[in-house]
């Protein structure tokens, strides 16, 4: 199994940067090769979103559509982090940002099994 803890989130202004981090914690003999770990958000009144997604091993990314060209993911897999490099945010990026991890590269959220409690992005005006 794995566990997963979010920090980083803060109170931002448009246009700044912001970078979450994820720290990946596995069980006793729960092999991380083949991980993938992704990055969704929740903003008030609205659903579950795809944020972007990494496989552990390989580097391979994915990213939402609305993200991508300002948001990076990345990780240290000796550190056992992952991070959300936030650029140039926009107040419709104001969210409760959640880490999640499966074995499948994909946007959507039942594709994963372990889940962190989420870090709040406030992003003014």
């Amino acid at each position: 199994q794995v566990q997963l803890a979010e920090s980083g989130g803060d109170l931002v202004q448009a246009g700044d940067s912001l970078t979450l981090s994820c720290a990946v914690s596995a069980a006793p003999g729960y092999t991380l090769s083949g991980l993938v770990v992704s990055w969704f958000r929740q903003g008030p009144g609205k659903d579950r979103e795809f944020v972007a997604s990494m496989t552990y091993d390989s580097g391979r990314q994915l990213y939402a559509t609305s993200v991508a060209g300002r948001f990076d993911i990345a990780r240290d897999n000796a550190k056992n982090m992952v991070w959300l490099q936030m650029n140039r945010v926009k107040v419709d990026d104001t969210a409760v940002y959640v880490c999640a991890a499966g074995r499948t590269l994909s946007l959507l959220s039942r594709m994963y099994d372990f889940w962190g409690q989420g870090t709040q992005v406030t992003v003014s005006s």
